[in-house]
C-alpha cells in the first residue's frame, strides 16, 4: 500500500488510515477481524480516541500482537494535566501498549494554553519525556485553531476535515502544513458519510502530497472498497471532477459534517442524522429512511425545546434548530410522494 510521510514525525503511514470511530458500533469479533484485515492489506495507521468508547480496547485486542509495525494516534479531551495523565494511562492500557506514537488534544474549545505549568499540553511534554508518547497532535473543526496548531511550532501533526467538498480555503491548510513540515490528517473524508462515491473523494485527495485521510470503516465492504482503490488508484478525470461538482452544487453551503459534538440532545434527537437526512433520502437508499423506526425519529424534531445546546456546541456554527425544522417539512414530504420497495 502507498505510504506518506506524516511532517517531521518522519512516520511513515499508509496512505490510507483506519479512523475507528465506527468499530464503537460493532461487536468484538467482527472489530476485530476488519481491524486485522486492515492490517493484512497494508493499513499501518489507526486512529481512535478515549471519548471512542470501546474503540480502544478493540484495537488494543486486535493489534497488539503487531504494535512494532503500525501506528497508533489516539485522543483526549484533557484540559489539565492531571485528567490527562488519568486518560493516558487509560488509553495506554485500553490499547495494550506502553507507548502512543501520536497523542491528540481533541478538537479543544479553547486554543491550548502552552504556558500553563498545570495544564493539559505541559503534561503532553512530560509524557514524552517519559516516553508514554512520542509526538504530539492537535484535532480541530476549526481551521484558525488548526492553522495556529500548523504554525505554533507546538504541534507535529493537525488533524482536520478535509475532503472534496471542501473550500479552497480549508484545503490551504495542506499548504500550510507542507511549509511548517507538520502532519496533515483529514478526517471526515467522506463528510460524514454525504458523499457516496468514495473513488471521487479519494482521488481528490490522493492529488495532496501530505494529506493522510483516516477512514471511517465499520464494514467489511468499506474496507474493501479502499483496499481496492489503494491497489487501483483512480485518476482525477473528468468523470470523477463531474461527480464533485455535483455534489458540490447539491450539498454547497453551511451543511452539517455529522461530528456529533451536538449530541447528546435532551430531545433524544439523532441530530447527525435528521440534520443531513435531505442527503440521504437523495443519494442513499432511501428506503432504510421510511421505516416507523426513522418516522418515530424524526418525529422528534418537533419536541425540540430550541435549548441552543446544539447550536453552541457545533464547531461549524449551523443553526442547528432550524435546520432540522427544513429537515422535518422535507421528509415528510418524501414520506408522501414515496412508498416502500
Amino acid at each position: 500500500m502507498d505510504t506518506i510521510r506524516l511532517g517531521r514525525t518522519g512516520l511513515s503511514v499508509s496512505r490510507s488510515g483506519f479512523g475507528a470511530i465506527p468499530i464503537q458500533r460493532i461487536g468484538a469479533d467482527e472489530a476485530k477481524y476488519l481491524l486485522r484485515k486492515a492490517y493484512d492489506n497494508g493499513i499501518n495507521f489507526f486512529d481512535t480516541a478515549r471519548r471512542y468508547r470501546d474503540s480502544e480496547e478493540k484495537i488494543g485486542n486486535a493489534l497488539a500482537h503487531v504494535r512494532k509495525n503500525i501506528v497508533l494516534a489516539t485522543k483526549t479531551l484533557a484540559v489539565d494535566g492531571k485528567t490527562l495523565f488519568a486518560e493516558l494511562e487509560e488509553s495506554l492500557k485500553k490499547l495494550k501498549t506502553d507507548y502512543i506514537d501520536i497523542y491528540q488534544l481533541h478538537d479543544p474549545k479553547k486554543f491550548p494554553d502552552i504556558s500553563s505549568p498545570e495544564g493539559a499540553y505541559e503534561a503532553m511534554l512530560k509524557a514524552r519525556e517519559k516516553g508514554m508518547i512520542r509526538f504530539l497532535g492537535l484535532t480541530s473543526h476549526k481551521l484558525d485553531f488548526a492553522i495556529r496548531g500548523a504554525t505554533s511550532g507546538f504541534f507535529d501533526t493537525v488533524q482536520f476535515p478535509l475532503s472534496s467538498l471542501s473550500s479552497a480555503e480549508d484545503l490551504s491548510l495542506a499548504d500550510v502544513c507542507r511549509k511548517e513540515d507538520v502532519g496533515l490528517i483529514a478526517m471526515k473524508a467522506l463528510a460524514g458519510g454525504l458523499i457516496t462515491n468514495a473513488g471521487s473523494t479519494f482521488a481528490f485527495l490522493h492529488q495532496f502530497g501530505n494529506i493522510a485521510p483516516i477512514w471511517g470503516i465499520q464494514r467489511e465492504s468499506e474496507l474493501d472498497e479502499f483496499i481496492f482503490l489503494e491497489k487501483n488508484p483512480p485518476p482525477l478525470d473528468e468523470k470523477l471532477k463531474r461527480i464533485i461538482e455535483q455534489d458540490r452544487k447539491e450539498l454547497s453551503g453551511m451543511f452539517c459534517r455529522g461530528c456529533g459534538y451536538c449530541l447528546p440532545c435532551p430531545a433524544d434527537i439523532p441530530i447527525p442524522t435528521a440534520a443531513r437526512m435531505y442527503a440521504f433520502l437523495r443519494k442513499a437508499l432511501y428506503q432504510r429512511y421510511l421505516t416507523d423506526e426513522w418516522k418515530e425519529k424524526m418525529g422528534r424534531i418537533e419536541q425540540c425545546t430550541e435549548c441552543g445546546q446544539c447550536k453552541d456546541q457545533c464547531p461549524y456554527e449551523l443553526d442547528t434548530p432550524n435546520l432540522l425544522k427544513h429537515m422535518l417539512k422535507d421528509y415528510r414530504d418524501f414520506c408522501e410522494t414515496h412508498t416502500m420497495t
